[in-house]
């Protein structure tokens, strides 16, 4: 099915704050999978997508978000949204948008969907993301703590799901050997693009520049340490 095809879109206006604003509905078809096609997504949510980091699939995989697997009465539709930009679905969730193809999210939304008999449906859909205030320790807690703890020793309830213990941002020594840029191009691309686990995700596509190198700046509090030259 065609990109074209799997969803349709309504242009309507939405009032936020007594201001109107332009959103799309939209209604997610998903696709009858093929076992290869299932195999392919399976795959790519245990070895290439962060997705397990923190959801479980199958007993696999973190405990901070809901099962993959799991029934649910979330509709077609928000599965869909969520996966594809989840920062303009739910502006402060904690889950970060993963750069995907077309063809991938579709894939994925359609195996979840098929796996947790979610029902058809449809969303609204903002066009823009809504501008919230992030100061660096809120996005450190919201989005890092998670996993690397709320003072960066690596001891989150979450962490013991994980394959690979995340970093801990207060170890001076370890961090000490990593450059700011090391740190900068592990937040903005997470683990699997520069070799390591993919269970952490890449935050480029959620935090501006900005952002990131303040949470750098926040990493060498916690270590109380500079990176290497």
């Amino acid at each position: 099915m065609s990109r074209s095809r799997a969803y349709r879109l309504m242009g309507v206006v939405v009032l936020a704050g007594g201001l109107a604003r332009t959103a799309l509905t939209q209604e997610f078809t998903p696709r009858a999978l093929s076992p290869f096609a299932a195999e392919k997504v399976r795959t790519l949510l245990r070895e290439r997508l962060p997705c397990l980091g923190c959801h479980q699939l199958d007993g696999e995989g973190g405990r901070l978000g809901p099962d993959l697997a799991a029934p649910s009465a979330t509709n077609a539709t928000l599965v869909y949204a969520m996966i594809r930009d989840p920062q303009r679905m739910r502006p402060g969730s904690a889950m970060p948008k993963t750069p995907m193809s077309s063809e991938t999210v579709e894939l994925v939304a359609s195996y979840l969907v098929a796996r947790r008999g979610s029902p058809a449906g449809s969303v609204t859909v903002p066009l823009t993301r809504d501008s919230l205030p992030r100061d660096t320790r809120t996005l450190y807690l919201t989005f890092c703590a998670g996993c690397h703890g709320t003072t960066g020793r690596g001891d989150s309830p979450n962490a013991k799901f994980l394959p690979v213990r995340p970093a801990v941002h207060a170890d001076a020594r370890t961090m000490s050997q990593r450059s700011d840029d090391m740190l900068f191009d592990a937040i903005a691309a997470g683990g699997y693009v520069l070799g390591r686990s993919n269970r952490m995700p890449g935050f480029g596509a959620t935090f501006s520049n900005a952002e990131i190198r303040g949470l750098v700046r926040y990493i060498r509090d916690l270590c109380r340490c500079e990176g290497s030259r």
